[in-house]
């Protein structure tokens, strides 16, 4: 299956508001429509995850961020810009997302992705997509499919095929910052 026909197949999955498995810039991970509750009630269900515990949200480009961010302090325009690393901003005033998506302080958890697969779904589907790691809560975070366990596997709608075969041990988590609203940053993951 060529690349556009992963993006497609996955693409559908989300409009139905399935789960798929997939690469990202960091690990692998288990997306949905970050608009949509029911979707995001399976991941937790899933990573068998408490619900009022945050997950992260991709974009494709970092001027969609004005879609699901109240007001995006300028501070964060230059670190995305400037990060030669996948960095996850966490943004006060979090809308248009699902309820039970968003912090009970407000705020959302968004990373810029600049891989060629997720960065080609989000494109493509045109909205946020949930992006966590493939594992069960409290397990690592798989550094390759071959890391996931078959629960997760047989867990998900759809499990995309690019990026399978990759050497184990290359994908690492995101860094997580906070920032404030006067411009404090706050290190949550180095």
């Amino acid at each position: 299956m060529s690349l556009q026909e992963e993006i497609n197949k996955a693409g559908e999955v989300l409009k139905r508001g399935g789960i798929i498995l997939y690469p990202t810039d960091t690990v692998w991970g288990l997306g949905c429509d970050a608009g949509n509750p029911q979707a995001i009630e399976k991941i937790h269900a899933i990573k068998k995850r408490a619900e009022n515990k945050a997950m992260i949200v991709l974009l494709d480009n970092p001027y969609k961020l004005n879609l699901y961010v109240e007001e995006v302090p300028e501070l964060a325009w230059n670190l995305i810009e400037l990060s030669d690393k996948p960095l996850t901003i966490i943004y006060r005033g979090a809308k248009n997302l699902a309820a039970n998506l968003i912090a009970e302080d407000g705020s959302v958890a968004i990373r810029i992705t600049r891989e060629q697969f997720s960065q080609s779904l989000c494109r493509s589907f045109r909205k946020a997509i949930v992006s966590t790691s493939a594992n069960i809560s409290g397990t690592p975070a798989p550094a390759s499919f071959r890391d996931i366990s078959a629960e997760i596997i047989s867990a998900v709608d759809y499990v995309v095929d690019y990026r399978r075969n990759e050497p184990a041990g290359k994908a690492k988590p995101s860094s997580i910052i906070s920032l404030g609203d006067k411009g404090e940053i706050k290190i949550i993951r180095p």
